[in-house]
Formats: structure tokens, sequence, C-alpha cells
């Protein structure tokens, strides 16, 4: 029988793996190594062990690792159950880490035996960051338990209505901003715009192939900066006083990770001509956008907990 401890030494593992898997999907896109086993599925060219070719290896690390991340998704949510099967949240997040990764997955393995679109493809890194998000979730929730926030948790704490509504606007608005950034990917228009702030000297520029896709996004990320730091003020503003200072501090937080996300979306054009630095920058922005996102999440599960109205329904 596991220990708190062991427990959530198991989680963290669990999210860690998943923000590895993660990451691998996005170097493996990044490098093209995508066909590095050609259609064969779940083995690599017809071999347990593939040939010792780059695309190969990248190809079969990533599946390896999901392989293993997936058996620590199982452990969590089997841990899970057995020892917090009374408690709501934990088997909401062990479950939907489960589903998403075995989603992700299945989707993977669809992509290598009948190769798809791009924009079906582009679910795939938005199916493994919902995943990773679960789990990151759950680790949240179990650092709470540890500090024996659960009780604090059930405290009536009033938080407008307003909060959890922007909050839950935005989340929806990232995953689509998130989705774009894949898209980009799989369709390999990271070159449609040179430069930054300016895309290939013009504010606008023409919209044509792969800097119309470019574009798009950029626009869409700059609109998201924007809404994050009209949230953040909203926060500041409303949710006054010691007992909502995590929630400002984690607004906060969800601001300046969206600051770091946008200079890293600089850093990967700077780079574009370098293969090397391009790599190491493009896991940067997936790492960061990443974060940000199951930080925003854990915000809004919170707001909405929280929210004006529900103590008295």
């Amino acid at each position: 029988m596991l220990n708190f401890s062991r427990y959530r030494a198991l989680v963290i593992a669990t999210c860690i793996g998943m923000l590895c898997v993660l990451l691998a999907g996005a170097l493996v896109t990044k490098t093209g190594s995508g066909d590095g086993c050609g259609t064969d599925w779940p083995l690599c060219n017809g071999k347990f062990v593939p040939a010792h070719t780059l695309e190969s290896l990248i190809e079969y690390s990533h599946r390896f690792i999901t392989g293993i991340v997936g058996m620590l998704v199982l452990a969590s949510f089997i841990a899970t159950l057995m020892m917090y099967r009374s408690y709501k949240e934990p088997i909401i997040y062990a479950s939907g880490s489960g589903f998403f990764t075995l989603l992700q997955a299945l989707l993977g393995a669809l992509a290598v035996k009948f190769p798809t679109s791009p924009a079906i493809m582009a679910l795939h890194f938005g199916f493994s960051i919902m995943a990773f998000t679960f789990t990151l979730l759950l680790v949240m929730w179990t650092r709470r338990l540890k500090n024996d926030q659960q009780a604090v948790d059930k405290t009536v704490r009033v938080i407008p209505v307003s909060v959890y509504a922007f909050s839950l606007s935005i989340l929806v608005y990232s995953y689509f901003v998130i989705y774009l950034g894949a898209y980009v990917r799989h369709t390999v228009s990271s070159g449609g715009c040179v430069g930054w702030p300016l895309c290939n000297g013009d504010l606008i520029p023409t919209m044509e192939g792969a800097t119309r896709i470019v574009f798009i996004h950029r626009v869409a990320a700059a609109v998201l900066w924007l809404l994050i730091l009209l949230f953040l003020i909203h926060v500041n503003r409303v949710c006054k006083g010691v007992q909502h200072a995590s929630m400002r501090n984690t607004a906060t937080l969800v601001f300046i990770l969206v600051c770091c996300q946008v200079l890293s979306g600089a850093l990967l054009t700077i780079t574009i001509r370098n293969n090397d630095w391009f790599i190491f920058t493009s896991i940067l922005h997936n790492l960061i956008i990443s974060g940000l996102f199951g930080i925003l999440c854990d915000f809004m599960i919170r707001a909405w907990k929280w929210r004006e109205g529900r103590f008295n329904a």
C-alpha cells in the first residue's frame, strides 16, 4: 500500500514524464522525424530495435517514452482510486490524464499507419497538452493536500463570477492559439514570417501561403497577451484581501509566462536559420505554453469553486 509520500512521488514522476512526451513529440515534428519508423507501429521499420538513423531514433524514443509514461499514468490512476476514492478532484484529474494519454497515443498510431492532414495532426499536440495539464492538476492537488489546504478550500471565499468567466474564456482561447501554433509546425510554415515584431518587414504582410498561417498565429498570440494583461488588472481589482493573495499571485505568474512566451516566439524567429538553436527555442516555446495553460487551468478551477453565489445555491 502506498503512503502519501510515495503516491505524490508517483504523481510528480507521471507529470514530468508527460511533459517529456509532449516535448519529444514537438521534437519529432521539428526534426521531420515523423516518418523515421515508416508506416510500422508499434515496431519501427519492421524491427523492435530500429536501425540507428537519427530520424528513427528520435521517433522510436518518442514512442518508448510514451509507453513508459502510459504505464505511470495507469499506476497513478489505480493508486488514486485506491487512496482517494472519496475525493472527486483527484479522480477527475487521474481519469482525464488517462483519457487524453490514450487519445493522443491512438492518434499518433493512426497518423503513422494512415498519414493524415496537418489540421488533424495539430490535434495530437492539443491532446498531449491536455494530458499534461491533468497530471499537473493532480500534482497541484497533492501539494495542497500536503499543506493541509483541503480544509481551506472548503472555506467560503467569495470571488466574483466575472473572474471565473474571464479565466474560462482565456483558457478556451489559449487552446485555440496553441492549436494554431501546432498547425504552424505541422505545415512547416515557421519561415513564413522573417523578422520580429514585423513580418517580412511589413506590419501587415502579403497574406499568402506560410506567411498567412504564421501571421494569423502571431496576431492570435498578441491578442492572448492583451487578454491576460486585462485579466491580471481585473483580478487585482476585484480579488482583494489576504484570502485572495494566491489568486493574485497566480494571475501575475500567468502574465509573466505569457510575456516569456511572446519573447520565446521572437527567439524562434531569430534562430530560424540555425537548426540547432531553432530546435532548442522550439522546445522552450512549447515548455512555456504548457506551463501557462496548466496554471491557468488550475486558476479557473479555483475561481469556479469559490465563485460568488455558489454557496447560496
